[in-house]
């Protein structure tokens, strides 16, 4: 099937060959962003320590409307410093080190059309980010140097106050592996569908995600992430005295889908508050995956370093299921000697199975960041101590980051 970025292209030559309705052509809005990153990793059970040094650069620019219509074109380039890491787990390279899932590649990024004709409605089709609620089921991964961004039709109706109405089909998912990556996009007819309704006490959310990927020999993870998946959110904040009390609930439930050759039934549940007290923040929350001992209820879309710490040791869940219970701390101070925002965030989580039971193991994460104008710099640690998982082993990883965005 022919990617909706193609057609984008094609609706575009055609705009342009039309004959010109006015004497210039729209002013361009410049989009520019440059993140350069140190991630090392040293992970029991691999000979050496990853060392990765890799400068991602984007740049593009966005048109003004003209017939409601909007033109965003970005590209996007992920260079290589230092090559002491595995890139690719699928790809027997550098199998001496961790993997890091950074590789080097230059694609476009994002090349959309946006149309806002219908009263209360914005249309955007072509190669673009989605993100959904917290982006637990839908997200970008921006984490990564090469974000997750969907070749997709999508349509946003917001006619009847306070709600939101958001509906999208995708053909081709690009994942954060580059498109150099044997698995580096999915392909197939999914469907995705998020509606949101905002109340005094908070935002309820009802969702419906069907994802069909088709196979793929060398990541047959693919065929078998093909998921139906149904679920309700309820997120908000309210003020406690001095105290603003942020809380948030979920669940879905999760079933084979399309070609899928497995077949499961599987919930999700999920559950987080967080007191925010000055410049203070505190949190606990929980969050529970299904397994059957074959197939773990699974979130492949997702940005999945947000979740269950930052070592990234499941982001597949374990076939006997995941149960992550964590506590958060934050500090937030602004106007610190010449930065205007210091963040410190900690966490503690401790993983189990959800099936079975079985210790999975722990894990510390921390990191501090400063933000000067357009320059934000970032020190993060992540430590992994393994339990029983033969596939999650000790494991720690340090960062160190510079980004610019124009």
């Amino acid at each position: 099937m022919k990617s909706l970025s193609s057609r984008a292209a094609i609706v575009l030559g055609f705009c342009l060959s039309a004959p010109a309705l006015a004497d210039e052509p729209p002013p361009l809005k410049p989009l520019f962003d440059a993140r350069l990153r140190v991630e090392n990793v040293d992970q029991d059970g691999v000979p050496e320590d990853a060392h990765a040094t890799t400068l991602r650069l984007r740049a593009g620019f966005e048109t003004a409307k003209k017939w409601n219509t909007s033109l965003l074109v970005e590209g996007e380039g992920v260079v290589p410093i230092q090559t002491n890491y595995r890139p690719d787990p699928l790809v027997a390279s550098r199998t001496q080190y961790p993997v890091v899932a950074d590789p080097e590649g230059y694609e476009v990024n994002r090349f959309q059309l946006v149309n806002t004709s219908l009263p209360g409605t914005t249309v955007t089709l072509g190669r673009q980010r989605l993100l959904l609620d917290d982006q637990r089921f839908i997200g970008a991964s921006a984490w990564r140097q090469n974000e997750q961004t969907f070749d997709a039709l999508r349509v946003v109706n917001r006619s009847v106050k306070n709600l939101t109405v958001d509906a999208a089909y995708v053909n081709r998912v690009n994942r954060v592996y580059g498109p150099d990556s044997p698995q580096g996009h999915y392909e197939g007819d999914s469907g995705l569908l998020n509606l949101g309704y905002q109340t005094k006490a908070g935002k309820i959310t009802a969702f419906a995600y069907l994802l069909d990927f088709e196979n793929i020999a060398v990541a047959p993870a693919a065929v078998r992430d093909s998921t139906r998946t149904t679920g309700v959110r309820f997120a908000g904040e309210q003020p406690a005295g001095k105290a603003k009390i942020a809380y948030a609930a979920s669940y879905a439930q999760q079933s084979d889908y399309a070609d899928n050759p497995l077949e499961f039934d599987l919930d999700w549940k999920f559950v987080e508050v967080n007191a925010t007290v000055g410049v203070f923040t505190i949190g606990a929350g929980a969050e529970i995956f299904e397994g059957n001992g074959v197939k773990g209820f699974t979130t492949p879309l997702a940005t999945l370093h947000k979740f269950q710490g930052w070592a990234d040791k499941f982001l597949t869940t374990p076939p006997n299921g995941l149960e992550d219970e964590y506590v958060t701390a934050g500090l937030n101070l602004k106007k610190v000697m010449s930065a205007d925002v210091v963040t410190v965030v900690a966490a503690y989580h401790d993983y189990a199975a959800e099936r079975v039971s079985a210790d999975y193991g722990d894990e510390i994460d921390v990191s501090v960041a400063a933000k000067f104008g357009k320059v934000t710099a970032m020190l993060k640690f992540a430590d992994f101590d393994a339990g029983v998982l033969a596939s999650a082993r000790d494991t720690q990883k340090v960062w160190g980051q510079v980004e610019y965005v124009w």
